[in-house]
């Protein structure tokens, strides 16, 4: 089951990450999709904010992933659009970030294979000048999004 959502305005994005907040908890991973450009670090920051995360979330893509540990869970972010290949990925220790908060990831697609599971999936695009999301939820998530 997959939803669409028009984003007209940042504060789309935003209502977006309260909602998805509050069903999350340790262990959640969202895989985020998209071009650059299209508001995965954005809605980032919007769920750090819910979460409480009072340090200034930016996009990691140079450092890999960076964490917060000042909120309601422990948020990991990660950027994983410059890795090579696998190993590169494995060296992250991603697995055992997973366990311990809610794990976040732009550019997964070289994680697909070693992810245990996707509590939601968030592929951000445009029609023209319009954003949208389309949300496609592991299963016991998905009446949250019916």
């Amino acid at each position: 089951m997959t939803k669409r959502i028009d984003l007209n305005t940042e504060q789309d994005t935003i209502d977006l990450a309260y909602y998805i907040g509050p069903i999350l908890s340790p262990g959640a991973v969202i895989s985020l999709f998209g071009e650059l450009g299209s508001g995965k670090t954005f809605f980032v920051k919007a769920l750090g904010a819910f979460l409480g995360i009072s340090d200034e979330i930016d996009s990691p893509s140079f450092v890999l992933f960076k964490e917060y540990h000042c909120g309601r869970f422990p948020l990991y972010h990660l950027d994983l659009y410059r890795l090579k290949n696998e190993d590169e990925l494995l060296d992250l220790g991603l697995l055992d970030m997973i366990e311990s908060g809610i794990t976040v990831i732009e550019w997964p697609e070289i994680a697909q294979d070693f992810l245990p599971y996707q509590s939601l999936q968030l592929r951000f695009g445009f029609e023209g000048e319009k954003r949208y999301v389309e949300i496609t939820p592991e299963k016991k998530l998905a009446k949250f999004f019916e």
